[in-house]
């Protein structure tokens, strides 16, 4: 009982943290809640410790179906949400996360480990590049609606694996193709509800089989860790979203950057 009181305020103080960045980045708070959640589950209970991280990324899918809903309305009422583009950006990744969702129980956890890892580097060091760079000004296109679906399918699928909103990776799509950042992080935060809805759906069937809502799970998502994530990050995420009005570009990528570093490394060496 110790352990799930600890572990319920743990959560409650990452969510906070988490909510907040979803808000600022578009993140959907999933590339710090799968790391941390991790190590806490780790330290905190009996799970086989060959499922810690599939049951952490369905975790934090499920608190991201919240915390990017809440992003996603303060966003909407900036203006930073492009509902030209969103469409198909949306039904990209939901078909993504979707396969990648059922696929979850057939994966090796150091399989989605280095997955998390790399990517999370590689983006890391394209931000970093790019953080003095004005990418609305490149003269780059989108590319047609088609293209761009079968793109945001690849995004959705990878976002779904490894537990994050889809900003992660949507954000520097988007970019590159000189959409304002404000309004990449506005769309990636509304896609991440459609990452976590659909990526939930295959989690939740292929866990069913390991895990019993007597346990205090829903498939693979651990309902009293999503409890003590989504109390909080709920209510910061929109603070998040009101950072994005005043912070520069420049500091936006430099934040984002920093953090995918940081939280590559950790998952390598976790």
């Amino acid at each position: 009982m110790n352990e799930l009181i600890i572990l319920l305020i743990s959560c409650a103080v990452l969510g906070s943290g988490a909510g907040f960045l979803a808000g600022l980045l578009g993140i959907g708070g999933g590339l710090v809640i799968v790391p941390v959640l991790s190590t806490l589950l780790v330290y905190l209970t009996d799970l086989p410790s060959e499922q810690v991280v599939i049951i952490a990324v369905a975790t934090s899918l499920a608190s991201i179906l919240f915390t990017s809903s809440s992003s996603a309305m303060a966003h909407h009422k900036n203006g930073n949400v492009p509902w030209a583009i969103a469409p198909w950006v949306m039904t990209g990744v939901a078909l993504g996360a979707l396969a990648s969702g059922f696929a979850a129980a057939f994966l090796p956890e150091h399989f989605v480990r280095a997955v998390f890892a790399v990517f999370a580097g590689i983006i890391a060091i394209k931000m970093l590049l790019s953080s003095k760079q004005n990418n609305e000004q490149t003269g780059r296109t989108l590319p047609n609606k088609g293209l761009l679906t079968v793109f945001t399918a690849i995004i959705g699928a990878l976002s779904a694996m490894i537990g994050i909103g889809g900003g992660t990776l949507t954000v520097p799509l988007l970019t590159f193709f000189s959409i304002n950042i404000k309004k990449a992080i506005g769309c990636a935060s509304a896609c991440g509800i459609i990452i976590a809805l659909f990526g939930c759906i295959g989690y939740i069937s292929s866990g069913l089989q390991y895990y019993s809502f007597n346990q205090g799970f829903l498939g693979f998502i651990y309902l009293p860790a999503l409890l003590g994530i989504v109390c909080t990050s709920w209510f910061t995420a929109p603070l998040g979203a009101k950072a994005t009005q005043v912070l520069p570009v420049a500091t936006i990528k430099q934040v984002f950057a920093g953090l995918l570093l940081i939280v590559a490394i950790r998952m390598l060496v976790g």
